[in-house]
């Protein structure tokens, strides 16, 4: 079951084997919709932070621009997947934030991810919305933990619809005018690992500055 599914997760970052799969199993409205339930299950679901989220966006502009899909539905598709799914985890986060917080650890919910979601969210506010859409794991809970601090909805609406459109756009353009670049071609598991790096950075980056901030010696009078 696991094996099953790490294959499945190789072919949706690999555009060769996407397309494959597209074209032969989800063709037409099918491969749309499957690319809107991936994209939606990363936000709309707490369990879905195991999914490629950036990596998935930049392979499919590397598809569409090799003819498989047609770039400004697609882009349409998952701007919608990306919304929608915020905000269920929003309202998610307003009818059952106290229950989730007091949930124990399963293979598919770990108490870490979320409560470092929480304290990303208290230093950076609803920017963390618009943030969280580029960083994975964080990009899962973030609608839920501003639903759980009852942020304003119209707020976080427009926080939910700026960042969906950025990272839509910016992760599949830059798939599209990319994959056709014969490095990018020959070292594309490398360039996956590269955008996942990146991806991750901020919150490397983070980690070590709370951690700086926590060495240091307290003040005293």
């Amino acid at each position: 079951m696991i094996g099953a599914l790490l294959e499945f997760l190789r072919t949706l970052t690999n555009p060769e084997s996407l397309r494959q799969l597209l074209t032969n199993v989800f063709s037409g409205w099918h491969g749309y919709a499957l690319l809107f339930g991936i994209v939606f299950s990363e936000t709309g679901l707490l369990a879905g932070f195991f999914l490629p989220g950036d990596s998935l966006l930049f392979t499919v502009g590397v598809v569409a621009g090799a003819g498989g899909l047609n770039l400004y539905a697609i882009i349409g598709v998952l701007i919608a997947a990306a919304i929608i799914g915020d905000a269920t985890g929003y309202l998610l986060g307003r009818r059952a934030g106290p229950a989730v917080f007091n949930r124990p650890d399963s293979r598919l919910f770990k108490q870490e991810h979320l409560q470092r979601t929480k304290e990303f969210y208290e230093l950076h506010g609803g920017k963390t919305i618009v943030y969280a859409r580029f960083i994975p794991i964080i990009r899962t809970f973030a609608p839920f933990v501003a639903g759980v601090a009852e942020m304003e909805y119209k707020r976080f609406a427009s926080y939910n619809i700026f960042g969906a459109i950025g990272w839509v756009i910016l992760m599949t353009v830059l798939g599209y005018v990319l994959g056709d670049n014969e490095i990018v071609r020959k070292h594309f598991e490398k360039v996956i690992v590269g955008i996942i790096f990146i991806s991750v950075l901020p919150i490397v980056l983070e980690y070590l500055r709370s951690r700086k901030n926590d060495m240091r010696p307290a003040k005293t009078r």
